[in-house]
């Protein structure tokens, strides 16, 4: 099976710097596994705040993450600034995928590339259609063709 490689960073279309922490490292001096998803989680949902989205309390915007996934191209730890690009690889009836690219400090290539896969459900926990204006908002991160 061919490896594919890291893609750069005009395969995002929005950044967010993500400084690393000391204990973000591991034993092996490199950071945990874990931390990168959540510095996509983080990434993720700053950027949907940004945008208007409402994460919290009673008019929340409920979006469940149903499925992760992440490759390692190269290593990254503290005191690394992380450069986190965002996009939508695909825009569903109530599902969105955004992929993430990690990019450490100037590097022009991934360390890591990741994607969460999100389900917009209702009160009662059923998937619901996306919203319009939450699609447009998502329409944003859609590299164009």
């Amino acid at each position: 099976m061919t490896r594919q490689p890291p893609a750069g960073r005009d395969a995002y279309t929005a950044f967010r710097a993500m400084p690393t922490r000391w204990n973000d490292n591991d034993e092996y001096g490199h950071m945990n596994n874990a931390t990168y998803l959540e510095i996509f989680d983080t990434a993720v949902s700053l950027w949907q705040m940004e945008n208007g989205l409402v994460l919290r309390g009673p008019g929340a915007t409920r979006m469940l993450v149903v499925e992760s996934g992440i490759r390692y191209h190269a290593e990254a730890g503290f005191p690394d600034t992380l450069h986190a690009g965002l996009r939508v690889g695909h825009l569903g009836k109530s599902s969105v995928r955004f992929e993430i690219g990690l990019f450490r400090n100037d590097d022009r290539t991934a360390c890591t590339e990741g994607f969460f896969t999100e389900v917009h459900t209702s009160p009662a926990g059923r998937p619901a259609p996306l919203p319009d204006a939450l699609r447009r908002t998502f329409q944003t991160l859609v590299l164009p063709a």
